[in-house]
Order: structure tokens, then sequence, then C-alpha cells
């Protein structure tokens, strides 16, 4: 019989395995560990409350704790971050990879904590995401735009996807011909799929959204035709280039929304009412049955902070 634990790992693809970090809620954030050859790599991990299911995978993996090469940020937020020192504590070889601009609050995160409590909360900082510690400055490597690392035979290529983040970057499987898109591509919670397949939306977080470096990056990875591509939120979903065309669609409602809501006193709230309205429509077009309940269940929180992150591009863009 599967342990508690355990039994939140599951194969999604070939040497894929999808882990529940348990943020918030079931299948909302996943870390994924690529297995090649006997050797491993975990992609994000959650938060510190994470690191357990992470090194659950392991032993269904039937790897140890030296058998593990790379912890692969695709950027530092928390959701994705938060456990990098613990699960780096846990495994003694292992080196973590992180885009140029990440690097630094990774190795100090007292400024990126700061940054996460005016978000969220003080509280809420506590419940979801833990102790963070500085993980040790040589055993951060910071990736370059294109470049490749091997795992096993596998060769993985690293390419920076602005636009979510500044400090974001996708992973691609040359050989599998998958990749692994943190947020640039989007969130598409399995909850929401239906007969029409994949329900897929753009996320604009706080604080670094930009339309046309998020668009630029969407294109980049629906061009790469990856086989399929492995999300954060909520692991694998296919069907790339209809997915790519909904998230562009989405960029532009979203700007469009700000746009309407500019001048209001209550700006963030107006935004969020109408985001939710705009995704509750694509809802209904995409099949989905459930009543407004659901949909706010499912949605709430990811158009909460969507809508903090488009105000605070608004006013980046009109100061």
């Amino acid at each position: 019989m599967s342990s508690p634990t355990t039994a939140r790992v599951r194969s999604v693809g070939e040497g894929i395995l999808a882990i529940d970090t348990e943020f918030v809620r079931p299948q909302m954030d996943a870390s994924h560990l690529i297995v090649a050859d006997g050797r491993g790599a975990f992609v994000d991990t959650g938060t510190y409350y994470s690191v357990p299911n992470l090194l659950a995978a392991l032993e269904t993996a039937e790897l140890g704790v030296d058998d593990v090469d790379y912890i692969l940020l695709t950027h530092i937020h928390l959701d994705h971050a938060a456990g990098a020192a613990r699960l780096a504590d846990a495994l003694p070889r292992a080196k973590i990879l992180v885009h140029p601009r990440g690097a630094a609050h990774i190795a100090e995160p007292s400024k990126l904590i700061a940054a996460t409590k005016i978000v969220y909360g003080e509280r809420a900082y506590e419940r979801y995401y833990g102790e963070i510690a500085p993980i040790p400055a040589d055993r951060i490597i910071t990736v370059a735009d294109g470049e490749q690392r091997r795992l096993g035979r596998r060769m993985l290529e690293f390419i920076h996807t602005p636009g979510h983040a500044l400090h974001h970057l996708c992973i691609v499987d040359r050989d599998a011909g998958d990749l692994f898109a943190g947020d640039t591509f989007g969130v598409s919670y399995r909850e929401l799929d239906t007969a029409d397949g994949e329900f897929i939306f753009a996320t604009t977080s706080p604080s670094q959204f930009d339309p046309q470096q998020l668009h630029a990056s969407v294109e980049r990875i629906v061009q790469l035709r990856p086989a399929s591509v492995y999300l954060t939120h909520y692991s694998r979903v296919g069907a790339i280039d209809r997915l790519g065309a909904d998230l562009h669609a989405d960029i532009d409602a979203y700007v469009a929304i700000t746009r309407r809501c500019a001048d209001a006193a209550d700006r963030p709230v107006r935004i969020a009412a109408e985001m939710f309205d705009y995704l509750s429509q694509r809802l209904d077009a995409h099949g989905y049955p459930g009543d407004a309940a659901l949909r706010h269940q499912v949605l709430d929180g990811d158009v909460r902070l969507n809508s903090a992150g488009l105000d605070i591009w608004l006013s980046r863009t009109t100061a």
C-alpha cells in the first residue's frame, strides 16, 4: 500500500514524475523529477513544507539522495523556489541552476522574503512558505540563454523567457521533446479539463509582468514545437498551438481590462471582477459545467494575484 506521501507522486511522461507540493490545495502546484540513466533533476521545489514529498519521489524513482545532480528553478517566486534551500540540504551533490537575475536572491533571500510578505501578508507567508535559508554561493550556477547541461544521456537546454518575471527561464528536454515552463506558459488546473481538452489561462502575478515580453516568450515556446509542456500549475499539457493561442488572447484581454479600469478608485478590485467574468465566459465556451461557487473556488487566488500584477504594471508604465 502506498504511503500518504508517495501517493502524491505520479508518472506523467517517460522518465518524468509529477510531485504534488500541496501548496494551498491539492493539484495546484507541482514539482517535477526528471530521471535519466540513474541520475535525477528536480524542476521547481514548492515550499519548505513540500520537501518530504519531493524526497518520497526519489524512492518511487529508485534514486538515492546522491543521485540528484540538479535543482532547476524556473524562477524564484516562492511557490516555485521556497523549498530550494531545504531540498539542497538533503541532496548533497545537487547544484541549483537559476537565471542570473535570481541567483543573488536565493543566496541571500531577505529581500525576496520581505517582498513576498508585502504581497501576501505576514501570517499567510508563515502558513504557506515556511523557513527560507540562504543557499551557499558555491552550490548556485547561473545559466545563460541557450546553455545546455547533460543529465545522463538527456540534454537539457535553458531558455530565458521574461514576461511573467525577468528572472524566468524554461527547460527544454532536447531528447524527449518536452519543455518545463514554470509560469511562462500559463496555468492549467486539471479540475477545469473538459471533453474539449485542457483549459489554460495566463498568469500576471506581481511584480514584473510585461505583455510584450510574455507574448514573445509564449511564441518562442510554441515555435519550439514541444510534444508536451509541463507547468508548475499543474503539470502536463498538450495541444500546444491551441493553448498558445489562448494565452496570447488572454494577455491582450488582460491589458484591455486593466486599461478600462485605469481610473477606478478601487482599480485592483475592478480588474479582478472583470477578469473573473472574462475567464468564466471562456469556461462556458470550453464546456465547463461548474457553477459560480466552483469557479470562484478554483480561480479566485489566481485572479487576485493577476489583478495585483496588472495594477503594478499599469502604475509602472504610466508613471
